[in-house]
Formats: C-alpha cells, sequence, structure tokens
C-alpha cells in the first residue's frame, strides 16, 4: 500500500512519518512538505498526486497559529486554508484515490453548544470569532470530503481532532498554541529570573488537548480501514483543563516556581470545547499519554530545537 502524507513537517505530519516504519513496515509512505510541492498550487498538486499514484492520502497540511496571528490574519486563514484543501481534495479525486483522511479541527464546531461536543452539532451555531476564518475553511474541507463519499463511494473521512500538543509544535510567539505558548513563556520566565508569567484571559476558561504522537499512532492503523468511520470523527482525550491548570503543567515542567498575572482585557475565547469522542474510542482509539508527560516531551522537544542564547517569548 502507498500512502501520502501532506503537511510532513507538521507536528502531526512529523509524528506520523517517525511512527510509520513501526506501526506499518510493510507499506509505502510518501512525505510531501512545501520543499516537494506547494499545495496551494492546483496544477503542481496534481501533478504531484498523479505522478504518484497513491492508494490513501493522509491530508495534515493547514495553515495554522495562535490566537493573535489568527485576529490579525482572518482572510489570509480562509483563503490559504481552502487553497490547500481545494488542491489536495481535487487532485485526489482526479487521480481516483479510494481512500482519504482529512484532519479537520475542533474550531469546526459553534460558539455555544452543549459540551462534550458531538459530531451532529456541526453547523448547528454561530463560530468562535476569533477562529471564524480557520474554522469556516475546515468546514469546507470536511463536507468537501463528505460529498465526495457520497458522490464517488470513495472512503472520504474527516478527523476532528482536539486542540494538539507535542514535540514538533510551533513555539514561535504569536504562532504558538496554548500549550507551546505556556512552555516558551515559563522557559523565559526561569532564564530571566522573572517572578511572573502574563495569561491572556482569567485563566479560567477549558480547553481540551491531545498529545500528538497518540493521535498519529491511531491514525496510521486507521490507514485502510476508514470505511468503518462516518463521515467525521471526533478524536480527543475526554477531559479538559482550564487555563490555568496548562500554566502550571508548564511551570512543573519548565521549573518555574513564580506566580501568573491574569490580563483579563485579553481575549479568552470559548469558555469551553470539550469534543465528545465515543464514537471513536469504539473503533479502539484509547490515548494514553497524561498531561505532565505530554509536557515534559514538549519541553524536551522545544529544548532540542532552541538554541541556547535564545527562548524568550512575548
Amino acid at each position: 500500500m502507498r500512502v501520502v502524507v501532506t503537511g510532513a513537517a507538521g507536528m502531526l505530519g512529523s509524528s506520523i512519518v517517525q511512527q510509520w516504519d513501526t506501526i506499518r513496515p510493510g507499506d509505502e509512505l510518501v512525505a510531501l512538505t512545501r520543499a516537494e510541492v506547494d499545495l496551494r498550487d492546483a496544477a503542481a498538486t496534481a501533478e504531484a498526486i498523479a505522478s504518484i499514484r497513491p492508494d490513501s492520502i493522509i491530508h495534515a497540511a493547514a495553515r495554522v497559529a495562535g490566537i493573535t496571528e489568527k485576529l490579525e490574519r482572518p482572510a489570509s486563514f480562509l483563503q490559504e486554508n481552502i487553497q490547500l484543501d481545494s488542491s489536495v481534495i481535487s487532485a485526489a479525486i482526479a487521480a481516483e484515490v479510494p481512500e482519504f483522511l482529512y484532519i479537520s479541527s475542533g474550531a469546526i464546531y459553534p460558539a455555544e453548544v452543549e459540551q462534550p461536543i458531538v459530531e451532529e452539532r456541526l453547523l448547528a451555531g454561530p463560530l468562535e470569532g476569533a477562529n471564524e476564518g480557520y474554522a469556516l475553511a475546515k468546514i469546507t474541507g470536511t463536507k468537501l470530503c463528505e460529498y465526495t463519499s457520497r458522490q464517488y463511494g470513495w472512503a472520504y473521512r474527516a478527523a476532528v481532532p482536539s486542540n494538539l500538543y507535542g514535540p514538533g509544535d510551533d513555539f514561535r510567539p504569536g504562532r504558538a498554541h496554548l500549550v507551546a505558548s505556556t512552555i516558551a513563556k515559563a522557559h523565559a520566565a526561569v532564564r530571566a529570573g522573572d517572578d511572573t508569567v502574563s495569561v491572556w484571559g482569567d485563566g479560567t476558561a477549558r480547553r481540551e488537548f491531545t498529545y500528538a504522537p497518540d493521535l498519529a499512532a491511531w491514525l496510521i492503523s486507521q490507514v485502510g480501514a476508514l470505511e468503518a468511520w462516518p463521515a467525521m470523527l471526533n478524536l480527543g482525550v475526554g477531559v479538559d483543563h482550564s487555563i490555568r491548570d496548562y500554566y502550571e503543567a508548564a511551570a512543573r515542567a519548565v521549573g518555574f516556581g513564580g506566580e501568573f498575572e491574569y490580563d483579563t482585557t485579553k481575549p479568552s475565547g470559548v469558555m469551553q470545547r470539550l469534543l465528545d469522542s465515543s464514537r471513536a474510542r469504539a473503533l479502539g482509539w484509547d490515548p494514553s499519554t497524561t498531561l505532565d508527560d505530554g509536557y515534559a516531551a514538549s519541553y524536551a522537544a522545544y529544548l532540542a530545537a532552541t538554541p541556547p542564547d535564545q527562548g524568550t517569548a512575548t
């Protein structure tokens, strides 16, 4: 079996690449990054997929960033993600690839929705403002896979993960998601000898984060068996934590002993987003990495990738 993974340099994609040979030693994985093809270019993408002739595609490429950049560049997030997804899915259809796994996002669900969130709540209400551009693109990709399956009879499915974290995360200021940001800020405070770390919001909003290597390993095992999936499948750990909890986990991992200052003039986003992943668990999904173990591995990866004279964050 020959499988393509897009976004192979990203957090989830790189984890899929790293674990592939251990889990599926008899199958070939073709890893695509921007160095091989710019997936925003529909013609180049179609040519690449046609030449590879894969049996399945894991589409993990996306433009992602933290809340600051999403607020500043909503048009870019909507446009570039739609371009990426349209190019790759169109190329898969043209090449008659029979199986396609689209990596969607928990951001596709309404801002105000009953928790935990079941898959049927898609399109049930307005989206979170800060994530709207990105979410609209991911909804479009999710529905395009559903419609492709309906029209052509192929197994095009959407994985809807919670927020992800782990080695390979983006720790850069303005681009980091919550877990990466907590690590970078706590590390910078320790290096600078600061006694405080600033936190956006009051720390009470709750988020669900899944360790990316856990998700990658399970998705690898599911390739070739996506026909058993519903059109979209929630994938989370089933437990959420407050923003304060994530900063405290970072403090434990990094060794920061100071205090947190909560800036309530900054947005916190939705107050809670917890996925109902019971359908995935019925298919064998069972993530096992604890929050502290995941933080320790993430911090080790951060240190390995950060030059000794750097590590400051804003």
